[in-house]
């Protein structure tokens, strides 16, 4: 293979433009596509600012031409050439109205045959496309994913910075602390039989550093969870976490919403109005079903439970008198054609994946009621419904009934289903909410106590701290606020407890005695005898940030070399087994129980 000297390049092959004519330019990339025409030879070159077309003649250069003849695709090639304005142009790339006459050709690297194209679209699976995620990060589509993430962690730290937060590393091995998901744990040989934890987030580390009178902390930082992962989760994932001193949830919004508008401004040419829209916990549930509601269409949902409790429909009249059920709709405005008898039947089967017993629904045509549910109600009740409804000729009216989180769930998902069906979900709009005063508990389901909806530090509102000591303390609110953007949670944060007192109360609520509370959190309790501002804080997932800006459906498009469903890595095989020495190093010991499953999982695959 031939070296670069002399032919380091001047431009990059997608810069070139018609003010460039008559220019001698170097360029060095790949070969994207070769096209001989006998006499001539065209050749895409490609680099990560985009594509010129390189033109070997035969009456130029002799010896660029046979050499082109011969290249391959993915070769990696300089060229040196004038640039040209083109006979014929194309008006699809931006460099189509020139082309490069190439005078000298070197091949620095041949290729062979790649396992996948390099290019967008290209319908390959997503398996082989992570196998060789090296030749997938060629296109051009990752390459811009990449490139647009790293200029919103740019303008990030350019914002904070010029708001007095300084950037400060916290540690990435510490004490274990199970709290939510499942901690990586990670061995150490110098501590035989003890471990450290990877960080599910910085919480206690940054809380310390506003002990420490810092007053304002941020860090763009990797955090590790082992848990099921779907299209927006990574075992590995990167927030934008903050953290203030003296301030109150409404300082912390409002200086975070203004970096969201600067944000989109500079990298999407988006307009931000602020104030962004806020919203409680308890108004996005009743409304939508959700605490991180798609807000750009309507399919609000319609309570109707106090007009069907004494109905003659069982299924509807059990739900509304069930002070922990209601039945509430839906109004699909123009649905009633939209969806045929087997659409219908489709939307009940997608509401029973959330646990819903049934989907009920009426129709309004022009020749009346259609409904399989008209009969159990009088007149005056059907009236009523649809009046409530909001309902006219052409609308398709859809109810669940059943427990309260039910119907959230699956009227919520079923409004989503019905607003992709429908095409509802303009891809141009950039719907941003708050959504503020989230429960401060919640139930776990297989042990019935309560545990911290956020964490164990979050403050609750200044109204609900005498509930901190009460028997129900299910309608307990938290200083706690999302940042939600078209249906997805970007962030989310809360007001930290800095009383002594409530953090007892707190610990006491959630089971957690002082003992457990020394095991886990000993070192923040003793940094908070020695006095503690008033701080609060907010992590956003620039992993989810960069895939909502990109347009892309899952953050593996904008991770470069991200983690499948089982969280292993498919292009360098981890996780992997270790010698024998490794682990007597670390005086760990594998049971067969472990290798045997292993054994099992790998043979299935």
């Amino acid at each position: 293979m031939e070296n670069l000297k002399g032919l380091k390049r001047t431009h990059y092959c997608g810069d070139l433009r018609i003010a460039n004519v008559g220019e001698e330019v170097v360029l060095n990339g790949w070969v994207q596509k070769k096209r001989n025409l006998g006499g001539l030879v065209f050749v895409d070159l490609r680099d990560v600012r985009g594509i010129s077309q390189i033109l070997f003649d035969t009456n130029v250069s002799e010896e660029a031409f046979n050499k082109a003849e011969k290249l391959g695709s993915e070769y990696v090639v300089a060229v040196k050439g004038i640039v040209r304005e083109r006979q014929s142009k194309n008006s699809n790339m931006p460099t189509g109205d020139i082309e490069i006459e190439a005078t000298e050709l070197r091949v620095l690297s041949k290729s062979e045959t790649p396992p996948i194209y390099i290019k967008d679209n290209d319908n390959v699976s997503e398996d082989l496309r992570l196998k060789y995620r090296f030749l997938d990060l060629r296109k051009p589509s990752m390459q811009n994913n990449l490139i647009l993430r790293s200029k919103v962690a740019k303008i990030v730290r350019n914002y904070l910075t010029d708001n007095n937060f300084v950037e400060i590393e916290t540690p990435f091995l510490i004490k274990p602390s199970p709290e939510g998901a499942r901690d990586y744990l990670v061995p150490s040989r110098v501590n035989p039989g003890k471990f450290y934890a990877l960080p599910q987030s910085p919480q206690l580390f940054k809380q310390l550093l506003m002990v420490s009178g810092m007053d304002r902390y941020f860090q763009i930082v990797k955090c590790f969870r082992d848990e099921d992962l779907r299209a927006d989760r990574q075992p590995e994932f990167t927030q934008i976490d903050c953290e203030m001193s003296f301030v109150d949830e409404e300082d912390v919004m409002g200086i975070m919403e203004k970096m969201l508008q600067e944000i989109f401004k500079e990298v999407l040419d988006v307009d931000v109005q602020l104030p962004i829209q806020r919203m409680t916990y308890k108004e996005a549930m009743d409304r939508f079903g959700s605490d991180k509601p798609d807000t750009r269409f309507g399919l609000e949902f319609i309570n109707i439970s106090d007009i069907v409790k004494e109905c003659g429909f069982g299924v509807f009249a059990n739900a509304a008198s069930d002070e922990k059920g209601s039945v509430r709709g839906i109004n699909v405005k123009g649905g009633a054609e939209a969806f045929s008898k087997k659409g219908m039947k489709k939307l009940e089967e997608h509401a029973k994946l959330y646990k819903a017993k049934g989907l009920a629904w009426i129709k309004l045509t022009e020749a009346g009621i259609e409904s399989p549910i008209a009969k159990f109600f009088s007149e005056e009740e059907m009236n009523a419904i649809l009046e409530k409804m909001g309902a006219e000729a052409g609308d398709l009216l859809l109810f669940i009934a059943d427990k309260n989180v039910v119907v959230y769930d699956a009227l919520g998902q079923l409004r989503l289903e019905v607003g992709r069906k429908l095409d509802l979900m303009d891809k141009n709009k950039y719907n941003l909410l708050w959504v503020t005063e989230f429960p401060l508990f919640e139930k776990d389901e297989e042990t019935g106590r309560m545990i911290a909806m956020h964490h164990p530090f979050t403050s609750p509102l200044d109204e609900d701290v005498e509930g901190l000591t009460g028997e129900d303390k299910t309608n307990l609110r938290a200083k706690a606020y999302d940042i939600v953007l078209n249906g997805y949670e970007l962030g989310g944060g809360s007001v930290r407890i800095s009383n002594a007192d409530i953090q007892k109360k707190m610990f006491d609520a959630i089971g957690i005695s002082d003992e457990e509370a020394n095991d886990k959190f000993g070192y923040l309790l003793e940094a908070f005898k020695y006095g503690v501002p008033p701080h609060a804080g907010l992590a956003y997932g620039l992993d989810r940030v960069a895939m909502l800006m990109g347009g892309c459906d899952s953050i593996r498009e904008v991770i470069a070399f991200p983690k499948v469903k089982d969280a292993s890595c498919l292009m360098c095989e981890a996780p992997s087994t270790v010698d024998e020495k490794q682990l007597e190093e670390l005086g760990v010991e594998v049971s067969e129980t472990v290798l045997n499953v292993s054994e099992a999982k790998s043979g299935n695959e």
